[in-house]
């Protein structure tokens, strides 16, 4: 799948303008331009790189919460849905999808002039990339996890998502790093709790176990004889066993 340049960018400003003073990170030598928009139903965040080179930094850097979408067999650009944590591609509302969807067919030189084109889709994490391919190439880890939608030229869509537009110039390398970061975190905490309610179960099923348990009821240290028991009460217990024994003499054989 290749990429084009979406129509009419916005030009490059100055770098000084944008980022005044600043040391940009190892990792690269300049931010990049990243358009973004919101959903119709407000829920959602959309976005897209200028051309297929500041796209190559969005394939390198996304997150896994992000959804990818395309132009079937015609160049376009590439749009990113960003999903909430936890969701997954079935729980995409339909409106969701056709923003992005016509969106993506609105940037795609040859799309644009379609009546209706294809759109695939799939998570951003099942997107390969390799060094035998060209910029905006990608491939698919696995194909079976991606689909296939028509959409039609739908102008009053896109003019809405433009009206939401803007540009930014995010440190999208840094943004993958806080967000593995949280994720890490998350699990850890996640593993603490799961370790902690096996524990109190444990506890539990011993404490029950103990109740239940026959040798620790009948125990010989804790069973008392009756005398035992009267002398607990008072002192009468030699005296009954003295009376017992005198009463067998004196009865008959």
């Amino acid at each position: 799948i290749q990429n084009t340049p979406i129509q009419n960018p916005t030009k490059r400003p100055p770098a000084s303008r944008h980022h005044p003073n600043e040391t940009l990170p190892k990792h690269t030598k300049r931010r990049t331009m990243v358009f973004y928009f919101k959903s119709r139903c407000g829920e959602f965040t959309m976005y897209m790189g200028k051309d297929k080179y500041e796209n190559e930094d969005l394939i390198k850097y996304g997150l896994p919460e992000d959804c990818w979408f395309h132009v079937d067999d015609l160049s376009s650009a590439h749009v990113y849905l960003r999903l909430k944590p936890g969701m997954n591609m079935d729980d995409i509302p339909e409106d969701a999808l056709l923003d992005c969807a016509s969106l993506v067919k609105a940037n795609s030189i040859a799309g644009c002039k379609k009546t209706s084109v294809y759109v695939v889709y799939t998570r951003w994490k099942n997107l390969k990339k390799t060094a035998s391919m060209v910029e905006g190439q990608v491939g698919y880890h696995r194909p079976e996890n991606v689909r296939r939608m028509s959409v039609e030229k739908n102008n009053s869509i896109v003019n809405a998502l433009n009206k939401t537009k803007t540009e930014l110039y995010p440190d999208l390398y840094q943004q993958q790093q806080d967000r593995q970061r949280e994720m890490q975190m998350a699990k850890k905490q996640a593993r603490r709790e799961e370790e902690k309610l096996r524990k109190e179960q444990e506890l539990k099923q011993k404490q029950i176990k103990e109740e239940r348990s026959y040798d620790r009821i009948m125990s010989g240290e804790k069973m008392l004889s009756n005398a035992e028991v009267e002398a607990s009460v008072d002192n009468s217990a030699a005296e009954a066993y003295e009376d017992d024994f005198f009463l067998k003499d004196l009865l008959p054989f």
